[in-house]
């Protein structure tokens, strides 16, 4: 299978890759859908290695680290929170993770302010408008793909796809109904996916997330790809991990 090397465009914590992009590299080899458990920050900048072991499983490695492990999966999920353009729009301009100041990691490649257009997807889910009375801790953004997110057929490769449906999990998964604060330091540990048309670059979307659940430090969230006309086209579940504070550095 080929080597891979993390560019520093990818990170999620400044000196490690952004843990949706990093599954979906290891979705691509598995054909685009799948869980992934995270078991180490993958570093950026250097030559890993992508392994099919004898259980049909995936690892991304080098000599002495296993950095993650992929493994087929079907991921269905219900009631996922319909949202338009209009409130994802609206959702995310009530965020508060659009400042710098506020945001536990600005250099991040999916949710980072401090990235330019471009640059960074620049997804800052914000609250959905209390109609959703079945989620109400639902969250949801506009998503507008780059060209150079797109792939040898025309669509945005599915590494960035996962990367979307990755951070706006992590906001979802920290409201009161998970009895967090929203400044506790969390790691994406595990994430399923499950893509059933790739977006196309230039065109809107929405991502909305949604928490499902806490046990200990674990907490759970789902997400989804919606089209403008509500279309689902991907979606995601994804387990975090409440870390200690020295383990998460804040800024670039």
């Amino acid at each position: 299978m080929p080597s891979v090397t993390i560019d520093k465009r990818f990170c999620g914590p400044p000196n490690s890759a952004n843990g949706g992009y990093v599954c979906g590299l290891l979705a691509n080899a598995m054909g685009g859908s799948g869980e992934v458990t995270l078991r180490a920050p993958p570093p950026l900048g250097r030559r890993l290695e992508l392994v099919a072991t004898a259980d049909a499983t995936i690892e991304l490695r080098d000599a002495q680290t296993v950095f993650a492990t992929g493994r087929p999966r079907v991921l269905q999920i219900g009631g996922i929170p319909g949202a338009s353009l209009v409130e994802a729009t609206a959702a995310a301009d009530c965020t508060a993770f659009a400042d710098p100041s506020t945001h536990p990691l600005p250099g991040c490649f999916v949710c980072g302010p401090e990235r330019a257009r471009g640059d960074g997807l620049r997804i800052f889910v914000g609250p959905l408008a209390a109609r959703h009375l079945d989620q109400p801790e639902a969250v949801a953004s506009p998503w507008t793909p780059a060209p150079d997110l797109a792939g040898e057929n025309g669509s945005v490769g599915c590494e960035f796809v996962w990367a979307a449906l990755d951070c706006p999990s992590g906001f979802a998964c920290q409201g009161r109904q998970s009895g967090m604060t929203g400044k506790e330091p969390i790691l994406l540990g595990r994430m399923a996916a499950q893509i059933e048309q790739c977006p196309k670059p230039g065109e809107k979307y929405v991502i909305v997330a949604w928490p499902t659940g806490r046990d200990g430090r674990k907490l759970f969230a789902n997400s989804a790809l919606l089209a403008d006309d509500g279309k689902v086209l991907a979606i995601a579940q994804a387990t975090w991990v409440v870390v200690g504070r020295h383990v998460q550095p804040g800024h670039r």
